[in-house]
């Protein structure tokens, strides 16, 4: 069986790693992963007939190859193959997680930092035990910089991702209620989130905290460097300058500046906050940062604006939980306008206490005036309402298209499941 040192150097030489046959390309190193349905060994031999340099696998193949490579186990070897190449690097590796706004603070942390160093970090939302691992072995010996954003369902995993990770700083964005199912309820998603916040107490790291979240301080107390920001009584403070239609914010800690964004609502201001933080932190300059959050466009359906026709859509369907839905929910009640459509699909992972999050999303609905309101699939067909009920985002958005809306303001927003965004 081939070493990770020895596994190492194969990787010096064809530094990109896929675990998809279908994305091959020529002198990829094809990792063989196995999954409740699917058997990546069973592809070695198509993988190298693709154009893999080699294949990495966990079962011998039927016909020996020089180019198939057997290990002990294809995800740990992935896993361990990241953690020697991490160690290879000399350079801040930030970490984030926590229940709402990661990825969308990993892309304006890392467009910040970019602004002036080599900066690389987690594509898309590869942000699982395979995400991550993918994400480090992407990091070429020129990075300056590491962004990690790393996602969790249940206890232990962010431990396990800091294990080969070695973060150096990190954020936990909040811990809200979030796959209460895998964690077990509020307490033990800020016990999983502050897995991070652990790791660096215990290698002397230095953590950004939202110092407005009471809870946050005390997950950070004994971590030896401790960046503060938020609206007041931070290293780095700011407000909202204006909400519609896209969030402006005032900073308001050292020189004064306003930083006028793409993002919709009054809840990213948290995002946009570490963002500065870190930036002023690592040196880039006010200005720089002013200009690089002023041109991050949002992508993923992450609080999009989309206007079609005479109409605005706020587009927030990459995922949702009882936080995100309730801050997108009064954030567009506070906005200017009468004619306003929420159409919301289903939150998932909530385990025994889903009914009754999905009543109180209900009951706070009730609270607002609405041109009208759709609640598709997941535990809102359980319940009694006076709101339309559909199964599924075909239906609602068959719905839509009967509709005829003229200048109206429509928020769509749901768990990934429910694909919402397929809506418009």
């Amino acid at each position: 069986m081939i070493t990770i040192p020895e596994l190492y150097k194969i990787y010096q030489q064809y530094p990109s790693v896929q675990t998809d046959t279908r994305a091959l390309k020529k002198g990829d190193l094809y990792f063989a992963l196995k999954g409740p349905n699917f058997n990546g060994n069973d592809f070695a031999r198509a993988a190298l007939e693709a154009g893999a340099a080699f294949a990495i696998v966990d079962e011998p193949p039927a016909t020996p190859d020089e180019r198939i490579l057997i290990v002990e186990d294809v995800l740990s070897t992935l896993q361990h193959l990241a953690k020697h190449h991490r160690e290879q690097f000399d350079i801040p590796f930030i970490a984030i997680t926590g229940s709402n706004g990661k990825t969308t603070t990993k892309e304006l942390v890392s467009t910040v930092l970019a602004a002036k160093y080599k900066t690389y970090t987690t594509q898309g939302n590869l942000n699982n035990h395979i995400g991550v691992p993918l994400t480090l072995l992407r990091i070429k010996a020129d990075a300056e910089m590491a962004v990690i954003e790393m996602g969790a369902n249940h206890q232990k995993e962010i431990e396990s991702y800091c294990f080969y990770t070695l973060p150096t700083h990190g954020i936990i964005t909040n811990a809200g209620k979030a796959h209460l199912e895998g964690f077990g309820g509020i307490e033990g998603v800020r016990k999983g989130k502050g897995e991070l916040f652990d790791y660096l107490r215990a290698h002397n790291g230095t953590a950004f905290v939202m110092w407005d979240y009471d809870y946050l301080q005390t997950m950070s107390k004994g971590i030896p460097s401790i960046i503060r920001y938020g609206t007041s009584n931070a290293d780095c403070t700011g407000e909202v300058a204006q909400s519609e239609p896209f969030l402006s914010v005032n900073i308001t800690s050292g020189q004064p500046f306003t930083i006028q964004s793409k993002l919709v609502g009054a809840y990213n201001l948290p995002n946009i906050l570490v963002a500065v933080a870190i930036g002023q932190y690592f040196g880039v300059s006010n200005e720089a940062i002013q200009s690089a959050i002023g041109n991050y466009t949002p992508s993923n359906s992450r609080s999009q604006l989309k206007t079609i026709g005479t109409n605005s859509f706020i587009l927030d369907a990459y995922n949702a939980n009882p936080s995100s839905m309730r801050a997108a929910i009064e954030n567009f009640a506070s906005l200017k306008g009468n004619d306003k459509v929420l159409m919301l699909g289903g939150m998932m992972e909530l385990g025994p206490e889903s009914l009754q999050e999905h009543q109180q999303i209900i009951e706070l609905i009730k609270k607002y005036n609405w041109k009208a309101v759709v609640l598709v699939g997941g535990d809102f067909r359980k319940l009694a309402h006076p709101f339309i009920s559909l199964e599924n985002s075909t239906a609602a958005k068959e719905w839509l298209t009967q509709q005829n809306f003229e200048h109206t303001n429509l928020l769509i927003k749901g768990s990934r499941s429910m694909q919402m965004e397929k809506v418009l």
